[in-house]
Protein backbone atom coordinates (compact mmCIF):
# COMPACT_ATOMS: atom_id res chain seq x y z
CA UNK A 1 0.00 0.00 0.00
CA UNK A 2 1.34 3.31 -0.87
CA UNK A 3 1.87 5.81 1.73
CA UNK A 4 1.52 8.83 -0.43
CA UNK A 5 -2.54 8.84 -1.63
CA UNK A 6 -4.07 11.12 -3.53
CA UNK A 7 -6.43 12.45 -0.16
CA UNK A 8 -3.01 12.69 1.42
CA UNK A 9 -1.51 14.73 -1.71
CA UNK A 10 -4.35 17.01 -1.98
CA UNK A 11 -4.11 17.83 1.70
CA UNK A 12 -0.55 18.63 1.72
CA UNK A 13 -0.77 20.88 -1.12
CA UNK A 14 -3.78 22.68 0.73
CA UNK A 15 -1.79 22.97 3.60
CA UNK A 16 1.55 24.35 1.68
CA UNK A 17 -1.18 26.60 0.43
CA UNK A 18 -2.79 27.82 3.13
CA UNK A 19 0.65 28.45 5.02
CA UNK A 20 2.60 30.50 2.42
CA UNK A 21 -0.95 32.15 1.64
CA UNK A 22 0.69 35.54 2.55
CA UNK A 23 3.37 35.26 0.69
CA UNK A 24 2.61 34.83 -2.56
CA UNK A 25 -0.70 36.90 -2.25
CA UNK A 26 0.98 39.83 -1.06
CA UNK A 27 -2.43 42.28 -0.68
CA UNK A 28 -3.29 42.78 3.06
CA UNK A 29 -6.74 43.37 2.14
CA UNK A 30 -6.82 40.00 0.96
CA UNK A 31 -4.88 38.53 3.66
CA UNK A 32 -6.97 39.80 6.35
CA UNK A 33 -9.77 38.70 4.39
CA UNK A 34 -8.30 35.07 4.09
CA UNK A 35 -7.99 35.52 8.27
CA UNK A 36 -11.78 36.41 8.34
CA UNK A 37 -12.39 33.02 6.56
CA UNK A 38 -10.50 31.04 8.89
CA UNK A 39 -12.08 32.51 12.16
CA UNK A 40 -15.76 31.83 10.44
CA UNK A 41 -14.53 28.09 9.44
CA UNK A 42 -13.71 27.77 13.42
CA UNK A 43 -17.43 28.83 14.21
CA UNK A 44 -18.71 26.96 11.52
CA UNK A 45 -16.71 24.03 12.49
CA UNK A 46 -18.24 24.35 16.19
CA UNK A 47 -21.64 24.96 15.06
CA UNK A 48 -21.17 22.17 12.44
CA UNK A 49 -20.76 19.79 15.32
CA UNK A 50 -23.83 20.37 16.79
CA UNK A 51 -26.33 20.46 13.38
CA UNK A 52 -24.43 17.95 11.21
CA UNK A 53 -23.31 15.22 13.81
CA UNK A 54 -25.82 15.92 16.40
CA UNK A 55 -28.78 16.70 14.07
CA UNK A 56 -29.90 19.96 16.12
CA UNK A 57 -30.18 23.10 14.84
CA UNK A 58 -29.24 26.12 16.49
CA UNK A 59 -29.96 29.64 15.87
CA UNK A 60 -28.69 31.12 19.22
CA UNK A 61 -24.59 30.23 18.95
CA UNK A 62 -24.28 34.40 17.81
CA UNK A 63 -25.20 34.83 21.82
CA UNK A 64 -22.54 32.71 23.16
CA UNK A 65 -20.50 34.39 20.57
CA UNK A 66 -21.10 37.70 22.25
CA UNK A 67 -20.38 36.64 25.51
CA UNK A 68 -16.98 35.63 24.82
CA UNK A 69 -16.50 38.77 22.98
CA UNK A 70 -17.74 41.03 25.85
CA UNK A 71 -16.42 39.26 28.76
CA UNK A 72 -13.29 39.53 27.34
CA UNK A 73 -13.30 43.48 26.37
CA UNK A 74 -14.45 43.65 29.77
CA UNK A 75 -12.23 42.23 31.96
CA UNK A 76 -9.10 44.04 29.41
CA UNK A 77 -11.14 47.14 30.40
CA UNK A 78 -10.73 46.09 34.04
CA UNK A 79 -7.08 46.68 33.67
CA UNK A 80 -6.52 42.87 33.12
CA UNK A 81 -4.27 41.39 30.80
CA UNK A 82 -5.23 39.24 27.55
CA UNK A 83 -4.58 35.84 29.05
CA UNK A 84 -6.69 36.54 31.86
CA UNK A 85 -9.47 38.37 29.19
CA UNK A 86 -9.33 34.94 26.92
CA UNK A 87 -9.51 32.63 29.81
CA UNK A 88 -12.75 34.59 31.35
CA UNK A 89 -14.12 34.65 27.76
CA UNK A 90 -13.47 30.89 27.60
CA UNK A 91 -15.02 29.80 30.84
CA UNK A 92 -18.18 32.32 30.98
CA UNK A 93 -18.83 30.91 27.83
CA UNK A 94 -18.95 27.51 28.46
CA UNK A 95 -20.82 28.14 31.85
CA UNK A 96 -23.49 29.97 28.97
CA UNK A 97 -23.38 26.73 26.86
CA UNK A 98 -24.26 24.35 29.89
CA UNK A 99 -27.00 27.20 30.94
CA UNK A 100 -28.38 27.14 27.33
CA UNK A 101 -27.88 23.24 26.57
CA UNK A 102 -29.96 22.51 29.74
CA UNK A 103 -32.51 24.81 29.08
CA UNK A 104 -33.02 24.30 25.26
CA UNK A 105 -32.54 20.22 25.41
CA UNK A 106 -36.09 20.07 27.33
CA UNK A 107 -36.63 20.30 23.57
CA UNK A 108 -36.05 18.97 20.37
CA UNK A 109 -36.38 19.60 16.67
CA UNK A 110 -38.35 23.14 16.18
CA UNK A 111 -38.82 23.07 19.81
CA UNK A 112 -35.16 23.66 20.47
CA UNK A 113 -34.47 25.61 17.08
CA UNK A 114 -36.72 28.22 18.89
CA UNK A 115 -35.36 28.06 22.21
CA UNK A 116 -31.89 28.91 20.68
CA UNK A 117 -33.17 31.52 19.14
CA UNK A 118 -34.91 33.23 22.00
CA UNK A 119 -32.03 32.43 24.03
CA UNK A 120 -29.62 34.52 21.33
CA UNK A 121 -32.18 37.52 21.45
CA UNK A 122 -31.83 38.20 25.06
CA UNK A 123 -27.79 38.36 25.00
CA UNK A 124 -28.39 40.58 21.68
CA UNK A 125 -31.01 42.90 23.38
CA UNK A 126 -28.99 43.04 26.70
CA UNK A 127 -26.35 43.81 24.65
CA UNK A 128 -27.99 46.67 22.76
CA UNK A 129 -29.89 48.07 25.85
CA UNK A 130 -27.17 47.81 28.77
CA UNK A 131 -25.12 51.04 28.05
CA UNK A 132 -23.37 51.40 31.07
CA UNK A 133 -22.17 47.90 30.39
CA UNK A 134 -21.70 47.33 26.71
CA UNK A 135 -22.08 50.80 25.72
CA UNK A 136 -24.93 49.73 23.77
CA UNK A 137 -25.29 50.60 19.64
CA UNK A 138 -21.56 52.36 20.21
CA UNK A 139 -19.84 48.78 20.98
CA UNK A 140 -16.89 48.24 22.54
CA UNK A 141 -13.46 49.16 21.58
CA UNK A 142 -10.46 46.70 22.46
CA UNK A 143 -7.07 48.38 23.31
CA UNK A 144 -4.73 46.36 20.99
CA UNK A 145 -3.97 42.72 19.77
CA UNK A 146 -2.21 40.48 22.46
CA UNK A 147 1.35 39.56 21.94
CA UNK A 148 1.63 35.97 22.47
CA UNK A 149 4.64 34.52 23.45
CA UNK A 150 5.98 38.23 22.78
CA UNK A 151 5.07 37.65 18.77
CA UNK A 152 3.81 40.50 17.21
CA UNK A 153 0.58 39.64 15.40
CA UNK A 154 -0.53 43.47 14.65
CA UNK A 155 0.46 43.25 10.89
CA UNK A 156 -1.67 41.14 8.15
CA UNK A 157 0.35 38.17 7.87
CA UNK A 158 1.21 37.87 11.46
CA UNK A 159 -2.10 37.59 12.14
CA UNK A 160 -3.52 35.64 9.56
CA UNK A 161 -0.65 32.86 10.58
CA UNK A 162 -1.75 33.36 14.43
CA UNK A 163 -5.42 32.26 13.42
CA UNK A 164 -4.17 29.60 10.76
CA UNK A 165 -2.53 27.99 14.06
CA UNK A 166 -5.76 28.22 16.21
CA UNK A 167 -7.97 26.86 13.34
CA UNK A 168 -5.60 24.06 12.73
CA UNK A 169 -5.65 23.07 16.59
CA UNK A 170 -9.53 23.45 16.38
CA UNK A 171 -10.29 21.66 13.17
CA UNK A 172 -7.73 18.36 14.47
CA UNK A 173 -9.33 18.41 17.83
CA UNK A 174 -13.02 18.39 16.08
CA UNK A 175 -12.06 15.92 13.48
CA UNK A 176 -10.42 13.58 16.24
CA UNK A 177 -13.87 14.13 18.53
CA UNK A 178 -16.35 12.58 15.38
CA UNK A 179 -14.21 10.14 14.55
CA UNK A 180 -13.76 9.17 18.35
CA UNK A 181 -16.41 6.47 20.40
CA UNK A 182 -17.97 10.20 21.66
CA UNK A 183 -18.64 11.27 17.87
CA UNK A 184 -19.88 7.66 17.64
CA UNK A 185 -22.32 8.07 19.83
CA UNK A 186 -23.20 11.46 19.30
CA UNK A 187 -24.02 10.41 15.53
CA UNK A 188 -26.22 7.76 16.81
CA UNK A 189 -28.05 9.87 19.53
CA UNK A 190 -28.78 11.85 16.06
CA UNK A 191 -29.64 8.77 13.97
CA UNK A 192 -31.89 6.93 16.78
CA UNK A 193 -32.40 8.38 19.98
CA UNK A 194 -34.68 5.60 21.39
CA UNK A 195 -32.31 2.53 20.56
CA UNK A 196 -29.15 4.67 21.95
CA UNK A 197 -31.55 4.73 25.35
CA UNK A 198 -31.83 1.02 25.08
CA UNK A 199 -28.33 0.25 24.93
CA UNK A 200 -27.44 2.68 28.08
CA UNK A 201 -26.45 5.46 26.24
CA UNK A 202 -27.75 8.86 28.06
CA UNK A 203 -28.32 10.82 24.83
CA UNK A 204 -29.23 13.83 27.15
CA UNK A 205 -25.87 14.50 28.66
CA UNK A 206 -23.69 13.36 25.02
CA UNK A 207 -26.09 16.30 23.50
CA UNK A 208 -25.35 18.43 26.62
CA UNK A 209 -21.38 17.97 26.60
CA UNK A 210 -21.53 19.26 22.53
CA UNK A 211 -23.72 21.88 22.97
CA UNK A 212 -20.82 22.82 25.36
CA UNK A 213 -18.06 21.67 22.80
CA UNK A 214 -19.54 24.00 20.64
CA UNK A 215 -19.84 26.63 22.82
CA UNK A 216 -16.08 26.44 22.98
CA UNK A 217 -14.68 26.93 20.10
CA UNK A 218 -17.25 29.34 19.10
CA UNK A 219 -15.89 31.48 21.87
CA UNK A 220 -12.53 30.82 20.51
CA UNK A 221 -13.59 32.11 17.22
CA UNK A 222 -15.31 35.29 19.17
CA UNK A 223 -11.84 35.87 20.72
CA UNK A 224 -10.24 35.74 17.36
CA UNK A 225 -13.02 38.06 15.52
CA UNK A 226 -12.22 40.70 18.32
CA UNK A 227 -8.72 41.07 18.12
CA UNK A 228 -9.24 41.08 14.38
CA UNK A 229 -11.61 44.05 14.24
CA UNK A 230 -10.85 45.49 18.42
CA UNK A 231 -14.36 46.16 17.89
CA UNK A 232 -17.76 44.44 18.97
CA UNK A 233 -21.11 45.80 18.43
CA UNK A 234 -24.71 44.70 18.88
CA UNK A 235 -24.71 44.20 15.13
CA UNK A 236 -21.67 40.98 15.18
CA UNK A 237 -24.16 39.18 17.20
CA UNK A 238 -27.64 39.62 15.76
CA UNK A 239 -29.79 36.87 14.62
CA UNK A 240 -28.32 37.59 10.93
CA UNK A 241 -24.66 36.51 12.69
CA UNK A 242 -26.51 33.32 13.85
CA UNK A 243 -28.58 32.58 10.84
CA UNK A 244 -25.16 33.32 8.23
CA UNK A 245 -23.11 30.73 10.51
CA UNK A 246 -25.76 28.63 9.87
CA UNK A 247 -25.92 29.10 6.19
CA UNK A 248 -22.37 28.32 5.99
CA UNK A 249 -22.40 24.67 8.10
CA UNK A 250 -25.13 23.93 5.51
CA UNK A 251 -23.95 25.62 2.20
CA UNK A 252 -21.17 23.63 2.37
CA UNK A 253 -22.58 20.18 3.78
CA UNK A 254 -23.29 19.82 7.45
CA UNK A 255 -22.18 15.88 7.05
CA UNK A 256 -19.06 16.79 6.63
CA UNK A 257 -15.63 18.35 8.11
CA UNK A 258 -14.74 20.47 5.26
CA UNK A 259 -18.10 21.83 4.46
CA UNK A 260 -18.27 24.39 6.93
CA UNK A 261 -14.79 25.24 5.59
CA UNK A 262 -16.22 25.64 2.02
CA UNK A 263 -18.96 27.36 3.46
CA UNK A 264 -17.44 30.30 5.49
CA UNK A 265 -14.97 30.95 2.10
CA UNK A 266 -17.91 31.37 -0.37
CA UNK A 267 -20.17 33.24 2.31
CA UNK A 268 -17.20 36.06 3.61
CA UNK A 269 -15.21 35.86 -0.47
CA UNK A 270 -18.87 37.22 -1.38
CA UNK A 271 -19.56 39.68 1.47
CA UNK A 272 -15.94 41.07 1.21
CA UNK A 273 -15.00 41.07 -2.17
CA UNK A 274 -17.63 39.97 -5.01
CA UNK A 275 -20.23 42.96 -2.94
CA UNK A 276 -17.53 45.03 -4.62
CA UNK A 277 -18.60 44.20 -7.74
CA UNK A 278 -21.74 42.92 -7.30
CA UNK A 279 -24.34 45.91 -5.88
CA UNK A 280 -26.82 43.21 -5.38
CA UNK A 281 -24.65 40.59 -3.07
CA UNK A 282 -27.32 39.28 -0.34
CA UNK A 283 -29.65 38.16 -3.74
CA UNK A 284 -26.92 36.14 -5.24
CA UNK A 285 -25.84 34.84 -2.26
CA UNK A 286 -29.73 33.65 -1.80
CA UNK A 287 -29.46 32.13 -5.54
CA UNK A 288 -26.18 30.24 -4.80
CA UNK A 289 -27.31 29.01 -2.06
CA UNK A 290 -30.93 27.77 -3.58
CA UNK A 291 -29.12 26.30 -6.55
CA UNK A 292 -27.21 24.45 -4.37
CA UNK A 293 -29.98 22.86 -2.07
CA UNK A 294 -31.85 22.10 -5.18
CA UNK A 295 -28.82 19.70 -7.23
CA UNK A 296 -26.92 19.20 -3.93
CA UNK A 297 -28.96 18.87 -0.94
CA UNK A 298 -26.98 17.72 1.24
CA UNK A 299 -24.27 20.56 0.50
CA UNK A 300 -21.59 21.29 -1.70
CA UNK A 301 -18.43 18.90 -0.65
CA UNK A 302 -20.45 15.86 -0.40
CA UNK A 303 -22.61 16.80 -3.69
CA UNK A 304 -19.19 17.40 -5.67
CA UNK A 305 -18.11 13.87 -4.04
CA UNK A 306 -20.91 11.86 -5.01
CA UNK A 307 -20.89 13.87 -8.17
CA UNK A 308 -17.06 12.70 -8.67
CA UNK A 309 -18.12 9.11 -7.70
CA UNK A 310 -20.72 8.72 -10.49
CA UNK A 311 -18.74 10.36 -13.19
CA UNK A 312 -15.57 7.71 -12.11
CA UNK A 313 -18.60 5.16 -12.06
CA UNK A 314 -19.57 5.80 -15.59
CA UNK A 315 -15.89 6.37 -16.97
CA UNK A 316 -15.57 2.36 -15.42
CA UNK A 317 -18.68 1.32 -16.80
CA UNK A 318 -17.41 2.65 -20.09
CA UNK A 319 -14.53 1.38 -20.33
CA UNK A 320 -15.49 -2.26 -19.00
CA UNK A 321 -18.44 -2.14 -21.98
CA UNK A 322 -15.25 -1.10 -24.49
CA UNK A 323 -13.15 -3.64 -23.14
CA UNK A 324 -16.18 -6.44 -23.16
CA UNK A 325 -16.29 -5.33 -26.82
CA UNK A 326 -13.28 -5.55 -27.95
CA UNK A 327 -12.76 -8.93 -26.21
CA UNK A 328 -15.61 -10.31 -28.21
CA UNK A 329 -14.50 -8.73 -31.54
CA UNK A 330 -11.02 -10.38 -30.52
CA UNK A 331 -12.81 -13.70 -30.26
CA UNK A 332 -15.46 -12.95 -33.39
CA UNK A 333 -12.11 -12.36 -35.39
CA UNK A 334 -9.96 -15.75 -33.94
CA UNK A 335 -13.49 -17.66 -34.66
CA UNK A 336 -13.63 -16.88 -38.31
CA UNK A 337 -9.91 -17.29 -38.80
CA UNK A 338 -10.00 -20.42 -37.61
CA UNK A 339 -13.62 -21.19 -40.03
CA UNK A 340 -11.03 -20.00 -42.90
CA UNK A 341 -7.86 -22.08 -42.08
CA UNK A 342 -7.63 -25.76 -44.41
CA UNK A 343 -8.28 -28.63 -42.13
CA UNK A 344 -5.40 -30.60 -41.65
Amino acid sequence: MSFVTPRRAAIAVVGIALVTLPIWVGNPYYINVASQILLFAVFALALNVLVGYGGLVSLGHAGLFAMAGYGGALVLQAGHGHFLADLAAVAVTVVASAVFGVLALRSSGIGFLMITLALGQIVWGIAYRANTLTEGDNGLRYPARPQPFGIDINSAPSFYWFTLIVFAIALFFIWRVTRSPFGAALQGARDQPRRMRMLGHNVWLVRLITFVMAGFWGSVASVLYVYYNLFLSPHAISLQQSAEILLMAILGGASSLTGPIVGAAIITLVKNVISTYVERWNTLLGVIFVVVIVFMPYGLVPGCKQLWERLRGHKSRKEGRKAARDAAHSASEDARKRAHEPAQ
